[in-house]
């Protein structure tokens, strides 16, 4: 069966959204959805496995604890290691900002 990344979308959206689309062992992929939204200022994602994070359409900020800031537009992508504390600092406020995030042993 084939399933479109860019269909299905919330319509509303009052958080992030995040759909699981694999779950493995060793893996899990996700679909997430912005619009507008970012991490809490006073929250940091640490996660336990790295993470292969890609923005498909749109854009947005991943900032990091030591002040580093990367910003992605579609086609950027970049490794978050395990225990990189970063968080979510910006996301188009007009578009749907469409990402797919690997975590992976």
């Amino acid at each position: 069966m084939t399933v479109n990344l860019f269909e299905n979308l919330p319509a509303q959206l009052l958080e992030e959204w995040y759909d699981t689309l694999v779950e493995a062992e060793n893996v899990t992929v996700e679909r997430i959805v912005s619009r507008g939204h970012r991490s809490p200022a006073s929250g940091w994602y640490d996660q336990q496995r790295p993470e292969w994070v890609v923005v498909l359409k749109g854009r947005g900020v991943v900032a990091f604890e030591n002040g580093e800031e990367a910003t992605l537009g579609p086609g950027d992508h970049l490794i978050i290691p395990a225990h990189c504390r970063h968080r979510v600092a910006w996301t188009a406020p007009e578009e749907d900002t469409v990402w797919l995030a690997v975590h992976y042993d």
